[in-house]
C-alpha cells in the first residue's frame, strides 16, 4: 500500500512538471526584479580554500547549484550509467548498439549544425550545448502519452538518453576543462583509486563511499579544473554492484529467523523481546546484504534528483531577461545552431543512424516501435533542456551570449517537445492482445 501511495515520486511526470514549474518561476522572477534575482543566485554567501593551493574559492546559491548540487545530480547519473552498463539496455553489446548508435547520431548532427552556422566566430564553443538530451523532460511527455506507444519505446528512449548523458560527461571533460591543475587531479585520482579499492576488498559502507569521495574527490576536481561533476560520474563507478548473499542464502536464513519471531504474532505491545528484537537487526543486516549497493543508492537519490536539484538547477539557471531585443537576435548564430541543432538535428541524426544501423543488420527496433515512434522520440531527445543550459554556461562566459543561448535552448526544448508529443500522440496505439 505505501509503496503505491508514493509512486508518484518515481514518476517522470512528476518530475517534468516540476521542471516546468521552476523555469517558469525562474523566468518570471527574472523578468519582474532581475536585480533581486540576480542577488539571489549570485551573491557571495562565503569563501573557501580546498587546502591544495592558495586559491580562495567564492561560494554563492549559483555554484552550489551547478558545482555542488549538479555533481550529486552527475553521481546518480553515474549509478543510471553502470546499472545499464551491468545489467539494462547496455549490457551487452548487441542491446546497446541500437540505443548507442542512436545517441550519436543525436550527437553528432546537432554539433555539426552548430559548428556550421558559429564556424570562425567567438561563439563556435559552443556546440556542445544541442547535444543534450534532458531525460526528465523526454520521459514525461512520453509517460502523458501513455499507452499509444509500447513500453519499449521508453526503454530505447531511456538508453538513448543515459548514452547521451555518457557522450556528454566526455565531452565535458574533454573540451569544456580550461586548464588542468595536474597536483590537484593526481589528489583526486589518488581517492578514487582508494574507493576502487574499497569495492574490491569488500567494503559496503554509504558513509565511508561519500566521505571519500566529498572530501577528497570532489575537492580536489573542483580545484583541479576539470569540472567537480565529472566526480560524481567517477565515484558512481566505484560503488559496489555485487550481493554479499545469494537470494536462495536469503530467504533460508531469514525463514529460521522468522520461526523466532513466531511467538510475537499475536503481540499487541509496543516492546518486543531481546529475542524477536535480535531476530529483526539480523533481517535487516541480511536485507541490506541481499541487496544490491548501487541500485538502494540509485532508488535513494532517484526522488531528491527529480524533485529537488533539477528543479532547484532550473531555477537558478532559467532565470534570463526576455526584452524586445530579443526578437532582433533571431538570425544570432548562436540562436541558429542551437534551434536548427535542437529541433532538427537531435531528431534527424537519431533517424539516420538508427536507419543505417538496421540496414547494416547490426541492430534491429525494439518490438512494437515503429519508424514513426523512433522520428518523435527524436524530437523528445531535441528537449535539451537541463544539461544544454549546464553546458552553456560552461561554453560561455560572456553573460550576453548566455542570456541567448539558455533563451534558444528554452525555446527549442519547448518547440522539440510539442512537436515529438503530437508525432506521438497521433500514432496508432498499441493493439491489445487477445
Amino acid at each position: 500500500m505505501s509503496s503505491h501511495k508514493w509512486h508518484w515520486l518515481h514518476s517522470p511526470i512528476t518530475g517534468g512538471v516540476l521542471l516546468v514549474l521552476a523555469a517558469s518561476i525562474a523566468l518570471i522572477w527574472a523578468n519582474l526584479a532581475p536585480e533581486l534575482y540576480h542577488h539571489f543566485w549570485h551573491d557571495t554567501l562565503w569563501e573557501f580554500s580546498t587546502g591544495l593551493d592558495d586559491k580562495s574559492h567564492a561560494i554563492n546559491l549559483h555554484k552550489i547549484a551547478n558545482e555542488f548540487l549538479m555533481a550529486i545530480f552527475f553521481f546518480f547519473i553515474g549509478l543510471e550509467i553502470k546499472r545499464e552498463l551491468l545489467d539494462g539496455e547496455l549490457s551487452s553489446v548487441q542491446k546497446a548498439m541500437l540505443p548507442l548508435f542512436a545517441a550519436l547520431g543525436g550527437v553528432i548532427l546537432p554539433a555539426s549544425i552548430y559548428y556550421f552556422f558559429n564556424s570562425g566566430l567567438p561563439s563556435a564553443n559552443g556546440w556542445g550545448i544541442p547535444m543534450a538530451t534532458d531525460i526528465a523532460f523526454a520521459l514525461g511527455v512520453l509517460a502523458i502519452v501513455g499507452s499509444r506507444v509500447p513500453v519499449t519505446l521508453k526503454l530505447f528512449l531511456s538508453a538513448l538518453a543515459i548514452g547521451d548523458d555518457l557522450m556528454a560527461v566526455i565531452v565535458i571533460a574533454i573540451f569544456y576543462t580550461e586548464q588542468i591543475f595536474v597536483n590537484e587531479l593526481l589528489v583526486g585520482l589518488v581517492g578514487l583509486i582508494i574507493l576502487a579499492l574499497a569495492n574490491k576488498s569488500g567494503v559496503r559502507s554509504p558513509i565511508f563511499y561519500y566521505t571519500i569521495g566529498l572530501s577528497i574527490v570532489w575537492i580536489s576536481f573542483l580545484a583541479s579544473g576539470v569540472h567537480a561533476t565529472i566526480a560524481g560520474v567517477a565515484v558512481a563507478f566505484t560503488i559496489p554492484s555485487r550481493r554479499e548473499i545469494s537470494m536462495d542464502s536469503y530467504i533460508n536464513q531469514t525463514k529460521l529467523l522468522l520461526d523466532d519471531l513466531e511467538d510475537q504474532r499475536h503481540c499487541q505491545q509496543d516492546v518486543l523481546t531481546h529475542k524477536a528484537i535480535t531476530a529483526l537487526q539480523k533481517i535487516k543486516k541480511l536485507s541490506f546484504q541481499a541487496a544490491n549497493p548501487l541500485q538502494l543508492k540509485e532508488e535513494a537519490l532517484h526522488p531528491i534528483s527529480t524533485l529537488f536539484i533539477v528543479p532547484f538547477f532550473a531555477l537558478g539557471n532559467a532565470g534570463v531577461i526576455i526584452d524586445k531585443g530579443m526578437l532582433d537576435q533571431l538570425t544570432n548564430p548562436v540562436v541558429l545552431g542551437i534551434s536548427f541543432g535542437l529541433i532538427i538535428g537531435k531528431p534527424v541524426g537519431i533517424l539516420i543512424f538508427t536507419k543505417l544501423l538496421t540496414i547494416l543488420n547490426w541492430g534491429r527496433l525494439p518490438a512494437g516501435v515503429t519508424w514513426t515512434h523512433v522520428i518523435g522520440a527524436g524530437f523528445l531527445a531535441g528537449m535539451g533542456f537541463t544539461m544544454s543550459l549546464f553546458i552553456t554556461d560552461l561554453a560561455f562566459k560572456d553573460p550576453e551570449m548566455q542570456i541567448i543561448a539558455k533563451v534558444s535552448v528554452l525555446a527549442a526544448s519547448i518547440i522539440s517537445g510539442i512537436i515529438g508529443y503530437i508525432i506521438l500522440i497521433r500514432s496508432k496505439p498499441i493493439a491489445a492482445k487477445a
